[in-house]
């Protein structure tokens, strides 16, 4: 850092510690002014390159700054300031110093010029995200927390793998971006490519990679899994932005996402699960479209980006505020709750409107430029699977959650509006998806490339609206099929969770036996004899010289105390007597010794 160019991730995660050392207003107040600042920071920056250190011989670059990243910063640094005017009524400091930390590191990410800063800010995103569902402190949130971690952990290494062997092939660790500035300079196919691609696909939550997500996400912290939403997989879709434009194979993956996640919110009866399925199927068209790598496709899935964290943010906060309120997540237990929350139901369904790419809302103007790109490209079956994947968006997020969450079947809960700081952050996030979906102006000026796009012609507008009203009359329709059900719905994760049980049952036994054959011999003949052996001999060593030379002491103190004892008669003439006789003996060495 320098005084022209301060780091806004360095900022929140230093500033962090701040907030525990102080009370009241003063701490609400910093942590506004934390993120606060950070946004301000990252409007004033300039395109350029700053925060160069020389490491080991490696120029590591903490400020790359251009186009990409900025709207990105924009975005992350919007989204903090957004969740802690929602966390204001949390007294846990743990949860604002994590969540400060987490929107920090995504921020490194966004900036980072060169694998190893890039790397630190990516695993320090990691270690302080699954803190945020730790710290709900119950026994189902530290279990998922623990497999959330663990396929971190996992992806973490396989990036480092791929950062090593991108090293061991090139000598340099510098991230530099191609000609137009968007793209990393790296080299196609390999396996450090391939590595490192991985690596992005599961912070992605690409299936099969992807169940970590809903299974972490409905466990969080309700403030918390705000900012879950929009960091881990967004600064996923940034990097795949930089380094994996215009790859086949993303396209087909994004495709599949985009469904994968709708159907299982189908099945889903977990409010906040069903909305972290929908994370996965809008992450599905932003990676289809860096798949299909035109700058209509990148813009696309910028701007789609943008505008997801925002209404996604806004749908768990909507629906944090009734876990917060009622103490219920299924939905198959909530109901008539728009009686006592209808403002919370209004905001909530503001973000519905959005996610479902409603006209006037900010998702209209963003999902389709990636739709649009599949259907520049005649990409047709990608262009209908998104198109479908749209359509079951507004069934269930704008349709079927609010339907049994707020109206349906009355479940008798007559549960307050939630503290005002909540329905503050709420409205700031709506305010924000209408004037993008009114005005997308705003965010077009700030795409990575020049955006032409025109999102409200007759066409689009007349077919988006026909497609949204024929789903919900086949909502209305079908309403009494689609009643959630209390039921577990089973995804990839039950393969490898079932798998290393049965892995760790199938070894059980011969590792038992191995343990007390071979190795239990080698433990006893290199440990345990030694150790024991090493102990009998200070054993003795205590027994025969420390308790000889204590006790020898003891007594010898004992001794001189009855000496001592008969000397001290309290006779004042036995005194006089005892110095007479020493300064005799002291007179007589004085004359003998010469």
């Amino acid at each position: 850092m320098s005084v022209e160019w301060v780091h806004p991730g360095i900022l929140l995660i230093l500033g962090a510690w701040i907030i525990p050392f102080l009370r009241g207003r003063v701490k609400r107040a910093a942590m506004l002014i934390l993120p606060g600042a950070a946004l301000v920071d990252c409007v004033l920056m300039t395109p350029g390159t700053y925060g160069v250190v020389n490491f080991l011989g490696q120029e590591l670059v903490f400020g790359r700054v251009d186009s990409l990243s900025l709207i990105f910063s924009y975005i992350f640094s919007l989204i903090a300031f957004i969740g802690m005017v929602y966390a204001l009524h949390v007294e846990d400091d743990s949860q604002h110093v994590t969540a400060l930390t987490y929107a920090g590191g995504a921020l490194g990410v966004t900036f980072a010029g060169d694998f190893l800063s890039f790397y630190i800010f990516w695993e320090l995103m990691a270690v302080s995200s699954v803190l945020l569902v730790w710290l709900r402190r119950e026994p189902a949130a530290v279990a998922a927390g623990f497999r959330y971690l663990l396929v971190h952990l996992v992806g973490g290494l396989i990036f480092l793998a791929g950062i090593v062997v991108h090293w061991s092939q090139t000598q340099s660790l510098a991230l530099n971006p191609v000609a137009d500035g968007t793209a990393w300079d790296l080299t196609l196919g390999g396996a450090a490519w391939g590595l490192i691609l991985v690596a992005f696909l599961i912070n992605a939550a690409v299936p099969p990679l992807g169940a970590w997500l809903p299974d972490a996400y409905a466990e969080g912290t309700v403030t918390g899994a705000v900012f879950m939403t929009a960091f881990t997989t967004k600064s996923a879709v940034y990097a795949l932005i930089r380094g994996f434009a215009d790859t086949e194979l993303l396209i087909w993956l994004g495709a599949a996402m985009a469904i994968y996640g709708v159907v299982y919110a189908v099945l889903e009866n977990d409010a906040r699960r069903l909305l972290a399925y929908h994370i996965i199927s809008q992450v599905g068209y932003m990676v289809c479209g860096v798949g299909i790598g035109t700058r209509l496709a990148i813009n696309g899935v910028t701007a789609h980006a943008f505008a997801h964290i925002l209404y996604k943010a806004l749908l768990f906060m909507g629906a944090g505020a009734v876990l917060q309120m009622t103490r219920r997540r299924k939905l198959s237990e909530m109901g008539g709750l728009y009686k006592t929350m209808p403002i919370t139901l209004g905001l909530y369904m503001i973000g519905a409107f959005a996610i479902s790419a409603v006209p006037l809302f900010s998702g209209f103007v963003s999902k389709s430029m990636v739709i649009s790109a599949a259907g520049e490209e005649h990409l047709m079956a990608i262009f209908l699977m998104l198109t479908l994947a749209s359509a079951g968006t507004f069934l269930h997020t704008g349709l079927k959650l609010p339907y049994y969450m707020f109206f349906g079947k009355d479940s008798g809960t007559r549960a307050a509006e939630p503290p005002r700081n909540m329905l503050l952050a709420m409205g700031l996030a709506a305010v924000a998806c209408v004037l993008i979906g009114i005005f997308p102006g705003i965010l077009y000026t700030h795409l990575p490339y020049a955006a032409d796009y025109l999102p409200y012609t007759l066409a689009h507008v007349m077919s988006t609206l026909s497609m949204l009203a024929f789903t919900a009359l086949g909502f209305f329709l079908l309403l009494k099929h689609l009643d959630p059900e209390p039921k577990v719905s089973l995804d990839t994760d039950w393969f490898y969770r079932r798998g290393s049980s049965r892995f760790l049952t199938l070894v059980q036994g011969p590792l038992a036996r191995l343990e007390r054959g071979f190795v239990g011999e080698i433990c006893e003949f290199l440990i345990q004899r030694p150790v024991l052996g090493a102990a009998a001999v200070l054993r003795k060593l205590d027994s025969l010289v420390v308790d000889s030379a204590i006790i020898g002491v003891g007594r010898s103190t004992q001794t001189l105390s009855q000496l001592l004892k008969t000397v001290m008669s309290g006779h004042t003439q036995h005194y006089g007597l005892i110095m007479a006789v020493g300064f005799l003996v002291l007179l007589v060495l004085a004359i003998l010794i010469p």
